[in-house]
């Protein structure tokens, strides 16, 4: 019955979605959002997976095998850290993500990148890295990135499609728009290194407050909306040779 239903979704919000070729011709950055243990590795949090994820696996895999890539070639890399403070609530959410715990820190096959010359890592408080990257002084490191690294397309990977993706990517198209991050033009999204949480309705019913989020029905209508904002979705992405 779910199958069918999200089969009928996705029929009826159909997400086109293209191949990528990466090249020197135009000076991409990769942007890694919330790939953090609080969110990814089983059983390391209160909005961690309690089991193996086939989804949140497979997009952990593919944005590592980017961020080496990426690293390799000398290109910018961009990731947000999901870190709260113990006494800010992020209401609807338990506590999660707080700062100076394992669970804020980048998951294993991904900490390295805390030593990559080629890496900005940005802690972010909000589920929106766009705000999140706002300094007291009103400047805003994301679009100090983009300006330092010239950069006129971001590849967008991460966790979760539906949320920290898709509310980042909307923030930077409309700044996009605003011409607040020149010389940006293209924010893409590639579906196969992005993943949602699991939380079925039969599941959601007892916990007190928790609404139903079924995965593979919120990470298509988070690509759908992300395209509807101005993203290209892409489902594959490859280097062109040097």
């Amino acid at each position: 019955m779910v199958s069918a239903t999200i089969d009928l979704l996705k029929k009826e919000l159909p997400v086109e979605q293209s191949s990528l070729v990466l090249s020197q011709d135009t000076k991409t950055g990769l942007v890694l959002v919330d790939l953090v243990n609080g969110f990814c590795t089983v059983g390391a949090g209160n909005l961690a997976p309690v089991e193996p994820d086939k989804q949140i696996f497979c997009m952990v895999q593919e944005s590592v095998i980017l961020a080496r890539l990426f690293c390799e070639r000398k290109w910018p890399v961009f990731a947000f850290l999901d870190t709260h403070h113990p006494d800010i609530p992020e209401p609807p959410y338990p506590p999660h993500c707080i700062a100076g715990t394992d669970e804020a820190r980048l998951v294993p096959d991904l900490q390295w990148l805390e030593n990559e010359a080629n890496a900005t890592l940005r802690c972010k408080d909000c589920i929106d890295g766009f705000l999140g990257s706002v300094d007291k002084d009103g400047s805003n490191l994301f679009v100090d990135w983009v300006n330092k690294n010239q950069i006129k397309a971001i590849l967008v990977v991460g966790i979760c499609t539906d949320i920290c993706v898709l509310d980042f990517v909307c923030s930077a198209l409309s700044a996009r728009n605003r011409r607040m991050l020149t010389p940006l033009e293209d924010v893409i999204i590639y579906s196969g290194a992005c993943a949602t949480f699991d939380l079925p309705v039969h599941v959601a019913k007892d916990i007190e407050g928790a609404l139903a989020h079924p995965q593979d029905l919120m990470h298509h209508i988070g690509l759908y909306i992300a395209k509807g904002r101005g993203a290209r979705i892409v489902s594959e992405v490859s280097f062109a040779a040097q």
